[in-house]
């Protein structure tokens, strides 16, 4: 932890009720749900654009799940897809990239931001500081108590009730004195199958990667460049090439705008943001592939360095690309017709702003969550339930080259949960990760970073803190007292956070508060735990009646509650709704907005 410079320039007082620091997603999701709640937040971005991977890192095709479209992301981060995709008059996937579902410009992720941050600016309840960095804090015991911005405008000093770290690398850990952990733990810590063998290895950070967008225009090339310094070494040592090892363990082999020899589609189209065919202007590709993927100096140690070098990088990969990557038609090499488009990237050259950093430092706890927390559990459709639960998301263990460690690594996960413990810090009381340093494994952090992870994590770390500040008691108080977790919990529902894994039954369905609340306390078992349809108006077997009486005395922190005044064989969603009433009365008055709908039709299967 550093103290502020006693030569420094005076600083500028700010005082909120929560201060969100970092600009990506998991910053925006943050500052979004905190005010949402009604609480005074000031939202600190240490560029001029929100956004992160999908605007200032160049990566705005969203790597995602195969539910995203229907579930498993919460009711905020579906309205920013949403507003992507008005920006481009309905069009679906308007870059037509074939790694996403959505692929877009930048400027549409701004526009979206901008929509969905404007009513709480307008009331007062958010300020946005743009291009601040934290330099420096001020704790009290196990409290944080002022963080120092620094920027062109000059120096602020932040007082807050609850500060958020949702920075790209996790800075205001060290800066806060909030310990933390990077790089591969190592096999020894929890037997992952996936970590570095033996102890740590804290420099094992993995790579990070410079994007960069291009347009194709054949009949306007690129006049003639000497190659960048290093050319040659930094071609043969990556290796640069339209080929490339799959998570299958098969070597996939690409060519540039047509099929390549095994059937898979074009590199050209791979992460395309722009689709002539139905939009003005020429077809836009973003390059982030293999071939600029650095992995030479740790992002978090050195993090100029690694920008410095991932950039090179990059500029080497586009001379290959021009100058000798191999002809779909056989006749010579390169396409010089590849031009930099900045105006599509919003930077000067064409080339991203910040690096995309695959690893944050992290939130150091006894119990972070690993590997084997993710994998496919036999017999079920989902991975281990977490009781805490805050949100969801899923996406593939997926390392890339760690320093010194140039192999990348996979293994598959089911669905899994986002729990609310591996928010708080075990040394400070009012710090929360809210973005990818959250606790995990550097393993199971990998399967956390993508865009609606990201998003989840913030979101679950702003809607807990403005309850922390709502009922003047810690975070961590919150979620260990069973029921004032499901107070919690329930307020995540109404706000259209989902806690369990469902494909027919949403937070905003009549029966989602109950469904989730029980459903994440342990009440899925036998065939509804196989599938992630939950087909509440079927009946209820009597060990799924066993399970979901015992998650409603779970959630009370009581020894058992009493069977509902029911049919014999009640469907699962009467049941739950019936529960459902029990546990909002036996929680006591409750203000009316906080009342979950539990009406006739909720064993029905309606989706609203």
């Amino acid at each position: 932890m550093t103290t502020t410079d006693s030569h420094a320039p005076a600083a500028r007082p700010l005082t909120t009720d929560v201060a969100v620091i970092g600009g990506g997603l998991g910053a925006v999701a943050a500052a979004l749900a905190a005010a949402r709640e009604g609480r005074g937040v000031v939202l600190a971005a240490h560029l001029g654009r929100l956004g992160g991977q999908a605007t200032t890192q160049l990566v705005p095709a969203l790597d995602e799940h195969p539910h995203v479209e229907t579930a498993g992301v919460s009711r905020s981060y579906r309205a920013f897809r949403n507003l992507i995709r008005e920006r481009y008059d309905g069009i679906e996937n308007p870059g037509g990239g074939w790694v996403s579902r959505l692929c877009f410009e930048p400027a549409a992720a701004e526009h979206a931001i901008d929509t969905l941050l404007a009513p709480h600016i307008a009331a007062g309840h958010l300020t946005v500081l743009r291009s601040v960095t934290p330099t420096a804090a001020r704790r009290h015991g196990d409290r944080v108590e002022t963080v120092t911005l620094d920027g062109p405008g000059g120096r602020y000093e932040l007082t807050a009730d609850l500060f958020l770290d949702a920075t790209e690398d996790g800075r205001l850990l060290p800066l806060t004195g909030t310990p933390w952990v990077a790089g591969s733990e190592g096999t020894d810590a929890y037997g992952e199958s996936l970590a570095l063998e033996g102890g740590p290895h804290p420099d094992a950070v993995q790579s990070c990667t410079v994007g960069f967008v291009v347009s194709h225009e054949p009949d306007h090339p690129v006049a003639s460049h000497p190659a960048p310094a290093d050319y040659a070494s930094l071609r043969a040592g990556q290796p640069f090439t339209l080929e490339i090892a799959g998570w299958d363990d098969r070597l996939h082999r690409y060519r540039m705008f047509t099929e390549g020899p095994d059937g898979h589609p074009p590199f050209w189209t791979y992460r395309r943001l722009r689709d002539s065919s139905r939009l003005t202007g020429p077809d836009i590709a973003l390059i982030n592939w293999a071939g600029n993927d650095y992995a030479g100096t740790s992002s978090l140690a050195h993090p100029a360095a690694a920008h410095r070098e991932a950039r090179r990088l990059s500029a080497a990969f586009l001379h290959w690309l021009r100058t000798d990557c191999p002809r779909d038609d056989g006749k010579g090499t390169g396409y010089p017709g590849l031009r930099l488009a900045p105006a599509v990237a919003g930077t000067q050259d064409g080339y991203a702003e910040e690096p995309y950093l695959r690893e944050s430092r992290r939130v150091r706890t006894t119990r972070p969550i690993r590997q084997q927390d993710l994998e496919p559990v036999h017999g079920a459709a989902r991975a281990r339930n977490m009781t805490d639960s805050g949100g969801l998301t899923s996406y593939h263990m997926d390392l890339h080259a760690r320093i010194g460690h140039p192999a990348s690594a996979y293994a598959p996960t089911s669905p899994f949960q986002i729990p609310l413990s591996a928010l708080v810090s075990d040394h400070t009381t009012n710090l929360l990760a809210a973005a990818k340093n959250l606790a995990a494994t550097q393993v199971a952090a990998s399967a956390y970073r993508v865009h609606h992870g990201e998003w989840a994590v913030g979101e679950a770390a702003g809607t807990l803190a403005a309850l922390s500040v709502e009922q003047a008691r810690t975070p961590r108080a919150l979620i260990d007292d069973r029921r004032s977790l499901t107070r919690v919990q329930i307020r995540f529902t109404l706000a259209g956070m989902p806690l369990a894994w469902f494909t027919d039954i949403p937070p905003h369905h009549p029966l989602g508060t109950p469904a989730h609340l029980l459903a994440a306390a342990g009440a899925l078992v036998g065939a509804r735990a196989e599938e992630l349809h939950l087909r509440p108006e079927e009946p209820a077997t009597e060990q799924e009646q066993d399970a979901l009486l015992a998650a409603a005395a779970r959630v009370l922190a009581e020894p058992r509650v009493a069977r509902p005044d029911t049919p014999e064989r009640p469907t699962w969603g009467r049941l739950a709704r019936e529960l459902g009433a029990y546990v909002e009365r036996a929680l006591g008055p409750q203000p009316a907005e906080h009342h979950w709908q539990t009406d006739a039709r909720d064993d029905q299967g309606a989706t609203t």
